[in-house]
């Protein structure tokens, strides 16, 4: 490799180069956090904007910008008693969304209310209820990002509270001590109370597998957003319980609609008639492929036959005594087509896979044994995500005179592969 400033790069500038490079990235991020720590003691801001201010414009006396300052936005900050307010009283985070929502107050950023906005996270301080900046508090430096070696995404991780930085502006205080302490006080009980407390202990974040047929698979047809579990068994929108940004009030019992899907998927996705037209097609298809298959098999055939004759021809005439430069590169080259042909000859032949024209039957009997294996605890894991990969999307519509519709978009290439399994690997996926 050459380049402009170094000319060829050798073993000495990946190793030298590299790790000065890295020293000095280390370096810059060590000036930059120093240079922020700064700018906080000065009382000046070192990151982005929260709801319920805004950046200064302010200059100093030569004319240069002075960065780093907030005032606040008299309407946000309204807002944001109010948020206070009603959660003293007894709100909670995701009726005051709500509440927010159906006045189209906008939210941060202009984007709606989100219960998650509004309650924050406990451990990192977030959220417009743990916010110090509201009572006058400037905090900085609570946490630090590392990069996911595999993904490449930034992760959050908190700094020790030694090592945050504390700065006191009651001059930007929104709200008062006494509504401050009130609602830290009732987010402490609600982090106490037995429910949170049996929530944390369950480790639910740990348990990434589905534990339901339709996880992730169910959406409102109104909005289009994944439906949600509300209560035990219930499934509702998403938008529509936390938030009110839609106007479905449809739910349905999940064991219910599991019987609905698991029959659907049984007897009306791979209806007879339209699946015999439908292996009528891809037979029809494959035979085409598989005879534009043997037809270039054959054409390599006759190829290599003929590259092995001039080959022949050449071999004899240099035996006979006949030398030149042009006939060796001539046999260097026919060499070299007749390998790379039968290279490609000794690719697999064409597969002999024919669709069955009972497929539907087929299938219905593979789901009927795999409904049956959900029962079965050893085999329940293996025959949830196989009937999993069958579903793409259950939509819910909500009916005018009461009830739903349910809607079932389904895998084809999975229900194929489902019916085509012979026994022993049936037996082997359950």
């Amino acid at each position: 490799m050459h380049t402009i400033a170094e000319g060829e790069i050798s073993e000495l500038h990946v190793g030298l180069k590299g790790t000065m490079n890295a020293l000095f990235l280390k370096d810059l991020a060590a000036k930059t956090h120093r240079g922020l720590s700064g700018r906080i003691e000065q009382k000046r801001f070192a990151g982005g904007r929260c709801f319920g201010y805004r950046v200064t414009r302010e200059f100093d006396a030569q004319g240069d910008k002075i960065r780093g300052g907030r005032d606040i936005i008299p309407a946000e900050a309204e807002v944001v008693r109010r948020i206070f307010e009603e959660f003293c009283k007894g709100a909670s985070p995701m009726k005051i969304a709500k509440r927010l929502n159906a006045e189209a107050v906008p939210g941060p950023n202009g984007a709606p209310w989100q219960d998650t906005t509004i309650r924050g996270h406990g451990a990192r301080c977030t959220g417009i209820l743990r916010n110090e900046l509201y009572v006058g508090c400037l905090i900085w430096n609570r946490q630090h990002f590392l990069r996911d070696p595999q993904t490449g995404n930034r992760v959050a991780r908190m700094n020790p509270r030694s090592d945050w930085q504390v700065e006191e502006m009651p001059e930007l205080a929104i709200i008062d001590d006494a509504l401050w302490t009130q609602t830290q006080t009732r987010l402490a009980a609600i982090a106490a109370s037995p429910t949170a407390t049996a929530l944390r202990d369950s480790g639910f974040w740990t348990k990434r597998r589905p534990q339901h047929i339709l996880t992730g698979r169910v959406v409102c047809g109104a909005c289009g957003h994944p439906m949600s579990a509300v209560g035990q068994d219930y499934l509702r929108c998403t938008r529509a319980h936390r938030n009110g940004l839609c106007d479905s009030k449809a739910s349905i019992r999940r064991p219910i609609l599991e019987n609905i899907v698991i029959e659907a998927l049984q007897h009306n996705l791979m209806a007879p008639d339209l699946v015999k037209e439908f292996v009528a097609a891809a037979n029809a298809e494959i035979n085409r492929s598989r005879a534009e298959e043997t037809v270039g098999r054959d054409q390599l055939a006759s190829k290599l036959a003929a590259v092995e004759r001039q080959l022949d021809a050449l071999i004899e005439a240099i035996a006979n005594g006949l030398r030149s430069g042009s006939l060796q590169a001539k046999l260097d080259q026919l060499e070299a087509e007749r390998a790379h042909l039968i290279a490609e000859m000794a690719a697999p032949a064409p597969s002999p896979i024919r669709l069955h024209p009972n497929l539907a039957e087929a299938y219905r009997q593979k789901v009927a044994a795999l409904r049956d294996a959900l029962e079965d605890e050893a085999s329940r894991d293996e025959a949830l995500q196989i009937i999993r990969s069958l579903i793409k999307k259950v939509v819910i519509h909500a009916r005018p005179e009461g009830g739903c519709e349910v809607e079932l978009i389904g895998e084809m290439a999975k229900m194929v592969e489902v019916s085509m399994r012979g026994p022993e690997t049936q037996k082997a996926a359950l």
